[in-house]
């Protein structure tokens, strides 16, 4: 069963309107985590998508249930003001063989949101998600009510889904010079590449050296990656999507927070600075602990964190 999320009315704050939304308070947001994980739960791989004044989050929440089995679900949670965050919601089922997680971000496709996630199949009590861990994606009408989860063939039609291969981590991306054309990045071999024009039949296009979890926004002419390798969030850019080059790697205050000094990654990066009352790029990342990982390193008590910029160059978060 799906369990849907429910954006709380006490939730906006005192004399604002949602056609009106508040200035964001920077100085109001009293730590940069977001979720504190523990010994017993994790909340990590964050997506986050802002409509209509409410940011909502999207993340993969692992758990220990049943005398101590781990699951992992996709789960969601809302804010108004980057400060408060309503209680996770669950939106996907309790099944080890499905686990479905890690997901990537939500876009906007004709009259549909979509949110794109994977499996990452744990029957036997695996760490790590099995050579059976697909990408999906799940279709919304306004973001609260979510249908049942679709396989992506990005491998194209005529390869049998057993012959895929393991993949984890997509994203979406509408490409910025063909309208209607839209790129599926996967973690294959690094970061390979896919692209569409109805969501459905998809053609192969090729792989580049990244980590995990990939984000890509538009800036100007190029693009611009965020991926995860070993730590940190490394950064490329490319105007073809064929060439890429290597321009830098984030680990914000990782050096000041025993909470991700086991690994700082996942960096999801969203472009708000058309909205006058955010004005930034913000950044949404998971931190885990080096005990965290020492004792489940696909857990890692992690927590989700928050961080901004102004120009993808100098970051902030709070207490910096």
């Amino acid at each position: 069963m799906i369990v849907l999320a429910v954006i709380a009315a006490s939730s906006l704050p005192r004399g604002a309107t949602a056609a009106e939304p508040p200035a964001i308070d920077w100085s109001a947001i009293p730590s940069p985590i977001i979720f504190q994980g523990d010994a017993d739960k994790a909340y990590r791989d964050p997506a986050v998508v802002y409509h209509e004044g409410v940011f909502r989050i999207y993340y993969t929440f692992w758990r220990h249930e049943d005398a101590g089995v781990l699951y992992c679900y996709t789960a969601t949670s809302t804010s108004r003001d980057l400060r408060e965050w309503i209680a996770p919601r669950l939106l996907t089922p309790k099944d080890r063989n499905l686990n479905f997680s890690s997901p990537g971000n939500v876009v906007r496709f004709g009259n549909e949101w979509i949110l794109c996630l994977q499996t990452y199949p744990t029957p036997n009590g695996e760490t790590f998600g099995n050579r059976t861990a697909r990408i999906w994606i799940m279709r919304s009408p306004d973001l609260e009510r979510w249908g049942r989860p679709e396989l992506l063939r990005v491998k194209g039609p005529e390869v049998p889904v057993e012959k895929m291969g393991r993949m984890i981590d997509p994203y979406l991306l509408e490409d910025k010079d063909e309208p209607g054309k839209w790129w599926c990045f996967y973690k294959q071999n690094g970061a390979s590449m896919s692209y569409s024009r109805d969501l459905a039949t998809w053609t192969y296009f090729g792989r580049i050296g990244a980590g995990e979890n990939v984000c890509v926004l538009v800036d100007g002419d190029e693009y611009v990656m965020f991926h995860s390798p070993r730590n940190g969030v490394g950064v490329k850019r490319s105007a073809d999507m064929l060439h890429w080059r290597d321009t830098g790697l984030i680990t914000l205050g990782q050096a000041e927070w025993p909470w991700a000094q086991g690994r700082l990654t996942a960096g999801f990066v969203l472009d708000l600075r058309h909205r006058p009352e955010v004005g930034k790029y913000l950044m949404f990342f998971h931190g885990s602990s080096k005990q965290g990982l020492a004792m489940h390193g696909a857990h890692g008590h992690g927590r989700l964190a928050i961080a901004w910029s102004d120009d993808l160059q100098t970051w902030h978060w709070p207490g910096r």
